[in-house]
């Protein structure tokens, strides 16, 4: 038997940016996975209903569980591709993007901001 080595891992791309473009989302992802990246990106829409964040104080602890959840998939990305379509970025993706920055990740865009062509 021969020992053969291990294809190299794909790069594990994160997507960042605003749940109300949840559509955009799923369209990201499509395009980066059929380009062979291992895509992470948020598990949870809480802007759309569901039980699970139904009361107000149970939504805001999810909030904040999520949004360290997210930051440890910027931990372990090779990179972030914020989804903005119209170029919007919200202060909780502009966190997102300072803290990447502060790690080294490359950052990626779908759409042109005027601060990030």
């Amino acid at each position: 038997m021969t020992d053969t080595p291990a294809p190299p891992r794909p790069p594990i791309v994160v997507l960042c940016g605003s749940t109300r473009f949840w559509d955009a989302f799923a369209e990201a992802a499509l395009y980066e996975t059929a380009a062979g990246r291992i895509v992470l990106a948020p598990g949870c829409n809480l802007k759309q209903p569901h039980p699970l964040w139904a009361d107000p104080v149970r939504a805001d602890r999810l909030k904040h569980v999520l949004d360290d959840l997210h930051l440890r998939k910027i931990d372990l990305a090779d990179d972030v591709l914020v989804v903005n379509p119209g170029g919007y970025i919200g202060d909780s993706t502009h966190r997102e993007i300072t803290y990447a920055r502060s790690l080294g990740k490359p950052i990626r865009y779908t759409h042109p901001t005027p601060d990030h062509s």
